[in-house]
């Protein structure tokens, strides 16, 4: 499938969802665990389009998601800060999604500086979180 990025900023405006789940786990040494996700789901008709995504991102999985849609997920930091991140930089967003990402990004900024093993970083982390839940 040929793809271009400005059909991919489009796509993930309508059909995307940047999330941070922020879980208990007492394994952590904070209590708690944090879980940046970029996700497209579709239904399983559409498979094909979710597997270009991950063809042209060369990261991520497709795999079921509820009854008969699909998703395309990439949850490895490396890959959400080497290859997402970038792209929609370079690619911005034209909805309201935009400030999901922008959001989405600074928790994985803060990811990337250890913030997220401290107490106080997992509360901002949280907070930030919820503004991005509440924009999608």
């Amino acid at each position: 499938m040929n793809i271009n990025p400005d059909w991919i900023t489009g796509f993930v405006d309508g059909e995307g969802c940047f999330h941070v789940g922020v879980n208990p786990h007492n394994e952590m040494s904070v209590g708690f665990q944090v879980l940046p996700e970029f996700t497209v789901v579709q239904h399983k008709r559409d498979i094909q389009l979710l597997y270009g995504l991950k063809e042209y991102f060369k990261c991520g999985v497709v795999r079921s998601n509820h009854g008969d849609r699909m998703a395309y997920r990439v949850r490895g930091i490396e890959h959400l800060l080497q290859i997402i991140i970038p792209f929609f930089v370079n690619h911005p967003l034209k909805s309201k999604k935009r400030i999901a990402f922008e959001k989405f990004k600074t928790i994985l900024m803060m990811i990337s500086r250890k913030e997220h093993l401290k107490a106080s970083g997992v509360e901002e982390i949280k907070s930030i979180a919820k503004q991005i839940n509440i924009i999608q």
